[in-house]
């Protein structure tokens, strides 16, 4: 443990090693490849346990990269609390994962290239979460995209696994290439590409360059946190295999945007318009995707919308400064958000369905996994004593101090929560059963994970003065009135969706119109997407290919071997064979040349 805590770097070079040993020898090893694939995030989180028992004020490293004259690019890694808390929460969740995919993914031919993926994966969040610099945590943000690209269209021969891969990787980019210029920017500006650097910059940016730094920093964390107006990629991240959900689309990756505004918290304080930003974007974005989410039939989508939306109560606490609590919200979250999707997935591989129309009944035919369910499903909704719902009351209190109006949207948005979990519990899992398939309890290599992070789901919330004190900060206790309101709040919407589905699916519901159909098709916020940015790109692009690349480059190319065609057949009509011809050809090019010299000799 002591070699881990000061050597924090094993956790990118471990998870490296294992993927590429993974490649190497899977098909030798054969089922046992998952077993060696486990190694990736159980590196991760040995080392996150190693660095909590350290140091708090970080263990830095920093190596020259490139240098050119006196300009010095330097990359390193940084492991302090903040990076331990993040290792011990990916790893933790990564191997519950793995040990459920063993289960999920058993019969599936891309098995190998599966837990490759996963433990590239692994390393890529590594290196994001322990980044002492930008350049170091650009790489790995990037190469966290690709491998989510990469899971999204796992199952690549499907046409909408292909299209949503590909969508996914296109929009988180928009936002990739705002981040990318924010870097450029503050290294213009400072010759600095270091995260002490950048926090310590705003004195010497000034106000107008910390903003549009801070600003284009932001893009990049709301395209990977899938946040409005970017956040219509992760619903369509759900054709890949459900663990994948779980563990990028639900816990680790999609939280790497909060981890980083945490990361370069003062900077953002240091601009009240970056700050007002991520407040209006959380806050607007919780309320939203939770709208959304009440009328998803697909029990993934539920939850997708779901993460937008608790990702979105994470920014408005980032907002208002209160970054401590956004990062023990991500913790809990991480736990129950993940159960919740390896209990779909469960619910998914009992009854061959993702359609909350053909479920029902299911905790008598899967008692295990309605237990969990019903622990994530509590601590989703904010129900004392889980988890969630003491992260969820510091986020809401401190954006209440810090904005009433976005604290108050954030208190509807908890409503709506607790409306569209109870939902889609009472659907799934109570009732009569609707489908044609015959549901079974998972096999233990799929419960046994959902047992574990259930615990978490109910037992985390008794970290958060611990998780506060190790981010260096001083435990904030719950303010009693907000807690009540809240509870209150998700009380009331969960009993209402109780009773309003005690029947099962409302026929209404079937065939969508006015409001209902609005919120299904998510504002029809996609389609305004595809006709009037895609469309309109694409055709600017089509028109720039028939003028610039048909017209001017093809068309001179071509131009040229047509013309060099043509005279070559001009020239081939004096070689008809004819000597007599050749002969007067032969005293005409005499003559002209005769004459040519004497004129030159005047």
């Amino acid at each position: 443990m002591t070699a881990l805590a000061a050597q924090p770097w094993l956790a990118v070079a471990v998870p490296l090693a294992v993927a590429l040993l993974v490649v190497v020898a899977g098909r030798a090893l054969g089922a046992g490849v998952a077993w060696l694939a486990m190694v990736a995030p159980a590196s991760l989180l040995a080392t996150g346990i190693a660095l909590l028992g350290g140091p708090h004020s970080g263990n830095a490293l920093s190596i020259p990269w490139l240098v050119q004259g006196d300009t010095s690019i330097r990359v390193g890694v940084l492991g302090d609390g903040l990076a331990a808390l993040m290792l011990v929460v990916v790893g933790v969740v990564a191997l519950m994962v793995m040990m459920f995919s063993i289960g999920y993914m058993a019969d599936d031919p891309g098995y190998t290239r599966y837990f490759a993926l996963l433990a590239l994966f692994s390393a890529a969040m590594a290196g994001l979460v322990l980044a002492a610099d930008l350049v170091a945590l650009l790489v790995a943000w990037e190469l966290v995209g690709a491998c989510s690209y990469l899971l999204i269209g796992f199952w690549y021969r499907k046409p909408s696994a292909a299209a949503a891969a590909i969508k996914a990787f296109l929009v988180t980019h928009v936002g990739d290439a705002g981040m990318l210029l924010g870097i450029a920017l503050f290294f213009v500006a400072t010759g600095d590409v270091s995260l002490a650097g950048l926090r310590s910059a705003p004195a010497a940016l000034g106000t107008g360059l910390t903003t549009v730094v801070a600003l284009l920093l932001l893009l990049g964390a709301i395209g990977k946190s899938a946040q409005f107006p970017l956040h219509f990629w992760l619903p369509d991240a759900m054709e890949g295999p459900t663990p994948v959900s779980a563990l990028i689309h639900a816990a680790t990756m999609v939280a790497a945007g909060v981890f980083l505004i945490a990361r370069l918290e003062p900077l953002f304080q240091a601009s009240a318009t970056a700050s007002g930003v991520v407040l209006a974007v959380g806050a607007f974005t919780a309320l939203m995707a939770a709208t959304i989410a009440i009328a998803q039939s697909d029990i993934k989508k539920v939850l997708a919308y779901s993460t937008i939306s608790q990702l979105g109560f994470m920014f408005a606490a980032l907002g208002v400064g209160a970054w401590q609590a956004a990062i023990f919200h991500l913790v809990t979250h991480a736990s129950f958000k993940a159960l919740l999707f390896l209990g779909a997935g469960s619910v998914i591989h009992g009854t061959g369905s993702q359609e909350l129309s053909d479920m029902g009944g299911l905790a008598k035919k899967m008692p295990l996994t309605a237990v969990t369910w019903i622990a994530g499903a509590l601590a989703l909704a904010g129900i004392p004593p889980l988890a969630g719902f003491f992260s969820k009351d510091v986020v809401v209190a401190a954006v209440l101090r810090g904005s009433p109006l976005a604290g108050l949207t954030l208190l509807l948005a908890s409503l709506l929560t607790a409306f569209y979990i109870a939902r889609a519990t009472r659907l799934a899992f109570f009732g009569t059963y609707r489908g044609v398939a015959h549901p079974h309890e998972s096999r233990w290599m799929m419960t046994g994970p959902l047992t574990v992070l259930a615990v978490g789901a109910v037992f985390l919330g008794a970290a958060g003065p611990a998780i506060e004190r190790l981010l260096l900060t001083e435990p904030e206790p719950i303010e009693l009135g907000v807690a009540v309101v809240a509870v209150l709040l998700a009380v009331a919407g969960g009993v209402f969706a109780w009773w309003r589905y005690a029947g099962g699916p409302v026929p209404a519901e079937a065939a969508p119109v006015g409001l209902w159909a609005a919120l299904k098709g998510g504002y029809g916020y996609d389609g305004a997407i595809r006709r009037w940015v895609v469309r309109p790109v694409m055709a600017f692009a089509g028109g720039a290919y028939e003028l610039g690349d048909r017209a001017t480059v093809d068309g001179a190319a071509e131009g040229i071997g047509r013309l060099a065609r043509r005279l070559g057949g001009l020239l081939a009509l004096l070689q008809n064979g004819d000597a007599q011809w050749y002969a007067a050809l032969i005293g005409a090019a005499t003559v002209l040349l005769v004459a040519a010299a004497l004129w030159a000799g005047r």
